[in-house]
């Protein structure tokens, strides 16, 4: 029995032990994504280099390429993790919401959240739409399946919004998402590049009217609570 119980712990340290390396080899991959994340946002995926990423996170080039093997895949790795953080800051908690127009309305406004995040560094999606729009590829094909399925996401919601009869039964549910997107497009262009103050009011404005145009008069759930301001006053 003795025996036993010494070779299961043997087992279990020599698991512990092999574990460690595949652990940091994670921690590192997670860092050197997070940096390229960084990177791209501000210059676009076609900025992204091995050489930059390894002066940023002061690495030998040789340690970065063994995580990702060549430029393109470092490329495809960045829009999968931006896709999983678009989805964990937008998807997931909209999808608390009760189905029809608050689902669909907590969609849109935490994808505006996620835009006035975004002004001072940049969106992947619509810089990468603008890099490789005219190029094919498997960099290309990430992005286009990222933006599709976030895009089927909010289609989903339109067809709930009718289903739960918040919105008139003869809306276009391609109509109505190709009109909610280019809000989206509009409020990157505005805020962003021409510095409109008062995009997102507008954004938002533009939103009413669109559920409005399509017979959600009497449908309308109150909008997502804003942040509370930190408070300033001493205690």
């Amino acid at each position: 029995m003795a025996e036993l119980t010494l070779n299961r712990n043997e087992t279990a340290s020599a698991a512990s032990a092999g574990s460690k390396p595949l652990m940091k080899g994670r921690q590192t991959r997670a860092t050197i994504l997070d940096a390229a994340l960084k990177l791209a946002s501000h210059m676009g995926l076609e900025g992204l280099s091995i050489g930059a990423l390894a002066e940023v996170t002061e690495m030998s080039k040789s340690g970065v390429f063994a995580h990702f093997g060549s430029r393109e895949e470092l490329q495809i790795s960045v829009v999968r993790e931006y896709h999983n953080r678009f989805e964990e800051e937008v998807f997931v908690p909209a999808l608390r919401e009760p189905r029809g127009l608050p689902r669909l309305r907590a969609l849109f406004e935490r994808w505006v959240r996620r835009v006035s995040a975004e002004i001072d560094s940049g969106c992947i999606y619509i810089s990468g739409a603008v890099e490789f729009d005219d190029r094919t590829g498997p960099v290309r094909d990430a992005l286009v399946g990222s933006v599709k399925t976030w895009l089927a996401a909010m289609r989903r919601a339109v067809v709930s919004a009718k289903e739960e009869g918040h919105l008139r039964g003869d809306v276009d549910e391609d109509q109505l998402l190709f009109e909610i997107h280019g809000l989206i497009l509009a409020l990157h262009y505005e805020a962003r590049f021409l510095k409109t103050p008062g995009s997102i009011d507008r954004a938002n404005a533009g939103f009413d009217n669109i559920l409005r145009q399509y017979g959600a008069q009497d449908a309308l759930p109150a909008r997502l609570p804003k942040k509370s301001p930190r408070s300033t006053t001493k205690e």
